[in-house]
């Protein structure tokens, strides 16, 4: 297996008890240079949270590793997105509490193209076309790694492992994706898709350090309305969404940017675009600004 280990330190693996964490931290374990923090999230969204909690712990136990926990109790109606932000909100204060290098996770190569077909679904443009990565914090050493092969391994190892019910709820797209959208695309075109999100990876990084530079550095809740407004249409919508994510705001859409650059070019001072929540975009004389609203 093409396994993207990251250098020797302490980590923290995200394990929920299913087949590709239960294999990352076996693969983890017996490779010398790590020590390893267990961290498992309930989300509190199905009745048998429990067992996968006990299950977790023990499997800890066998390893005689350091076990952290926590639950979210968000309830069965919980969108993936609110159950994401709980996880990771849970791992990265684990992370810095316990002093851990980085979170590890068991995202893989078919999570990649599962996310992928999904993003092309709802048009999430080209950030969409290279999701699923790494970063100084978040490390995920399967993603070279096929579900088929962490299955070969869990079973060539005798591990065991728990299955998430709602996992084979065709209702749910990524589900349907994954029973039946997959396995109609070869290992052949799977290695180009891959190879795509790679490229485009790659692209976004300069895409995004062009766009950083057209900034103003030491006003960051600012943008020049002569600038984005000398830009093409397509351009300007890069530019806000990068603006809006130096301003720590990520949770946007597609629809809420055109909104802002199409008030920014019809030019209507005293216009306000909510983002999200409180946060909105004031249309000003010769700038965007960014406020926060009270109510």
């Amino acid at each position: 297996m093409n396994v993207m280990f990251p250098k020797n330190g302490r980590y923290l693996i995200a394990v929920s008890g299913g087949l590709d964490s239960v294999c990352l931290l076996n693969i983890m374990y017996a490779r010398s240079g790590y020590d390893l923090i267990v961290a498992h999230f309930d989300h509190g969204i199905r009745p048998e949270s429990q067992a996968d909690h006990d299950f977790v712990k023990n499997l800890a136990a066998e390893y005689k590793l350091e076990f952290v926990s926590s639950s979210g109790s968000l309830g069965e109606n919980a969108s993936e997105a609110t159950s994401r932000e709980a996880r990771y909100n849970f791992l990265f204060q684990a992370m810095h509490s316990l002093h851990a290098d980085a979170v590890v996770t068991a995202h893989h190569m078919d999570d990649r193209l599962e996310t992928l077909i999904i993003n092309l679904i709802r048009g999430t443009g080209r950030r969409g076309i290279a999701s699923i990565g790494q970063t100084e914090n978040l490390k995920r050493p399967l993603l070279k790694v096929s579900r088929e092969e962490l299955k070969g391994y869990a079973q060539l190892n005798g591990l065991l492992w728990r299955d998430d019910p709602s996992n084979f709820d065709n209702r749910y797209l990524r589900n349907y994706i994954r029973a039946s959208v997959l396995p109609r695309i070869n290992a052949r075109d799977k290695l180009k898709l891959i190879k795509l999100m790679d490229d485009q990876t790659e692209l976004n990084a300069e895409i995004d350090r062009i766009i950083s530079g057209l900034m103003n550095k030491d006003d960051i809740e600012h943008l020049d309305l002569k600038l984005l407004n000398g830009l093409p249409y397509n351009v300007s919508t890069e530019l806000v969404a990068t603006w809006l994510r130096r301003n720590n705001l990520i949770n946007f859409n597609r629809k809420t940017i055109e909104r802002v650059v199409i008030a920014a070019k019809t030019h209507r001072p005293g216009k306000q675009v909510n983002v999200y929540g409180k946060a909105a975009v004031n249309i000003e004389k010769t700038n965007l600004a960014l406020v926060v609203n009270e109510r």
